[in-house]
């Protein structure tokens, strides 16, 4: 049967509106976490809940629901992961989902988060729980509400309707036997380095470098691996981030500190691996699955990609390292590459998610999913989630939080509603390993290429075989497409102790 042109024109006329509607409460969002004046947040969350209840009304709108119903039975003969069909498919999907919320519902649940970020803002610099601990009880209560909606229909649990939004079709057994397929060698692996012969010398990361020194290099750093500037930005926040705004028009965000140089340079790579993805969709798709991520699994796997598998590389910092003298003066004198290379791959148990080791980086995130798990299905209380957060920190990585701030109160996840989120990073490192594993088998040598400053040829292999598919494929396919097998954790482990043992003098 042939697609019904005039129908197409006008489910994607649809969606596209309700695009321009979710980045214009987008922007508004941006603005609020870059220098939006703090007596403005109540004013800012009616706007920017406004903004996306007109966008969920006119995603769950019943003639749009209808005409995507008739395109479906149209589309049966089709290559199901040509753009027309994933674009019809994919609308769908998100119809019938978008539909079970009323219009309501999102908005409170807008207004709650905005607001809720701005409570979790002022409770971490204040150090204190206790300003944040009702705003969280009722962002809980509103997810939880949710999720039993979303689940409507469905052999889901509520939990894992919140993370379909992020990972669709998730499943918590299955995430469960990966994760633990990685856990248990990441505690062995730890445990062997810390009794290793050898250790780094991390001070050569704490020299102080003025933050607009930081801010020069960053963004030298960022266009050199491909971050198009015409197309985008780089900003300063609290809290580190990558959001689109447009087809042209991709916000990457780092924080800066004076004497952790590294902190703010690795900030940088990961916000630009999300923002290189997001430049690499194909623009003309915008607004429609095509031009959309796969998953946050697969975003994840970018950003760490080369925050990770090309950014703590020994041939990185061998093109690098004379960079900083260029642009950071004498910070780094007297420093060699073997010293730096080892001090960026140290790997030290720590309190701070976005501040650890690559090797100790899944712990957190194992943490926060089972949390979060016990949270939704309301077996771990909001009063009793400081003392579960740090007693987990101090059986599974050794170390207590002596503070909210660096404890409960570190992460903006939860203030932004953002439930079943956690998960994807775990999933994009060892996504991130696969692929690049798969990337070096195909284009040959990566580490003369990374020693010449040459980094074209990866992100060209990235673009062809994850960023131009958008939602044509689910981010499994992607993985398998691209590498020849299924996501599994022995990759990241394989390269983990290929890179660590020797550094280490592990035998």
């Amino acid at each position: 049967m042939a697609l019904d042109p005039a129908i197409i024109e006008r489910v994607c006329a649809a969606a596209r509106q309700a695009m321009l509607l979710q980045t214009s409460a987008d922007i508004l969002e941006w603005d609020e976490r870059t220098g939006m004046p703090i007596a403005a947040g109540e004013y800012r969350a009616a706007q920017v809940s406004t903004l996306r209840a007109m966008a969920h009304r006119a995603r769950t709108d019943q003639a749009y629901g209808d005409d995507l119903q008739s395109l479906r039975q149209q589309i049966e003969q089709e290559d199901p992961h040509s753009p027309t069909a994933a674009t019809v498919a994919g609308l769908y999907r998100d119809w019938n989902r978008d539909r079970k919320l009323p219009s309501e519902l999102v908005q409170r649940a807008s207004e709650a988060t905005v607001l809720g970020q701005q409570k979790w803002d002022a409770a971490k610099k204040a150090n204190d729980y206790s300003l944040f601990r009702e705003t969280l009880d009722q962002i809980l209560r509103i997810k939880r509400e949710i999720g039993q909606r979303l689940r409507e229909g469905t052999d889901r649990t509520t939990y894992e309707a919140l993370m379909d939004e992020y990972e669709p079709d998730a499943r918590v057994t299955e995430l469960q036997s990966i994760f633990e397929s990685l856990r248990v060698p990441l505690v062995d692996l730890v445990r062997k380095i810390r009794e290793a012969p050898r250790k780094p010398d991390p001070r050569v990361l704490r020299r102080e470098i003025s933050v607009p020194q930081q801010r020069t290099f960053n963004r030298m750093v960022a266009a050199a691996i491909g971050f198009d500037f015409d197309r985008g930005r780089l900003d300063e926040t609290s809290h580190p981030f990558c959001t689109t705004l447009g087809p042209a028009d991709c916000r990457i965000l780092t924080r800066y500190n004076a004497t952790q140089f590294a902190s703010g340079l690795f900030g940088t790579l990961h916000e630009a691996g999300h923002g290189m993805y997001e430049q690499g969709l194909p623009s003309s798709w915008f607004g429609l699955p095509p031009g959309t991520c796969a998953s946050l699994g697969i975003h994840e796997s970018q950003s760490r990609l080369w925050e990770n598998q090309v950014g703590r590389s020994r041939a990185f910092w061998k093109w690098l390292l004379p960079q900083t003298q260029q642009h950071l003066g004498s910070s780094l004198a007297g420093v060699d590459l073997d010293t730096l290379y080892f001090a960026v791959n140290e790997v030290e148990p720590s309190l701070i998610r976005v501040e650890a080791d690559e090797t100790t980086y899944n712990l957190h995130i194992l943490i926060r999913f089972d949390l979060e798990r016990q949270l939704i299905e309301d077996t771990l209380s909001v009063e009793d989630l400081p003392h579960a957060w740090n007693d987990r920190y101090e059986n599974d990585l050794g170390v207590r939080p002596p503070s909210d701030a660096s404890g409960v109160l570190q992460d903006v996840h939860w203030s932004a509603g953002l439930i079943g989120y956690f998960p994807t990073y775990t999933l994009g490192n060892l996504a991130s390993a696969q692929l690049f594993h798969a990337a070096s088998e195909q284009l040959g040598d990566l580490d003369a290429q990374f020693e010449a400053g040459e980094f074209g040829p990866l992100r060209q292999w990235l673009r062809e075989n994850i960023h131009i598919h958008g939602r044509c494929y689910s981010g499994g396919q992607l993985v398998e497409r691209a590498c020849g097998s299924p996501l599994t954790a022995d990759h990241l482990l394989r390269y983990l102790r290929s890179k660590l043992y020797p550094l280490y003098g592990i035998s």
